[in-house]
């Protein structure tokens, strides 16, 4: 198990995303902004290139493409399936700055069988 928004979180993450398939175009940088947590806002950015989770880290991308913001509570909702995303998102629950047409374009993966067997896989190992 590792502890949700953590490095070692992130880092298993990635690991399980190593066998999704490729989809051209499907390429962002994605900063996530955690606000409210326990421990404060947590900061944390995904690389995402031709549909494949490529780098996953703690702390800020410069040049991010997107930036989604949203609560600890409803990142969790989400994270546990208790939330979907593309809901919390037209219900303002995700603040969306940057180039939106970059996460129109990853819509296609979200909505797939292999994204959502990679989201069982991350919540099995999840400790919140």
């Amino acid at each position: 198990m590792a502890k949700w928004l953590t490095q070692e979180w992130l880092d298993e993450s990635t690991r399980l995303a190593a066998g999704q398939p490729e989809r051209p175009g499907a390429t962002a940088r994605l900063q996530y902004v955690i606000t409210d947590g326990p421990d404060g806002d947590v900061r944390y950015y995904w690389v995402v290139e031709d549909g494949r989770l490529v780098e996953n880290r703690l702390g800020d991308l410069e040049d991010a493409d997107v930036t989604l913001t949203e609560t600890y509570d409803d990142a969790m909702a989400i994270q546990r399936g208790e939330l979907d995303a593309n809901l919390a998102f037209m219900q303002g629950k995700i603040a969306v700055g940057g180039d939106v047409a970059k996460l129109m374009a990853l819509l296609p993966i979200t909505t797939s069988p292999e994204f959502e067997e990679f989201n069982a896989a991350v919540l099995a190992l999840t400790e919140f």
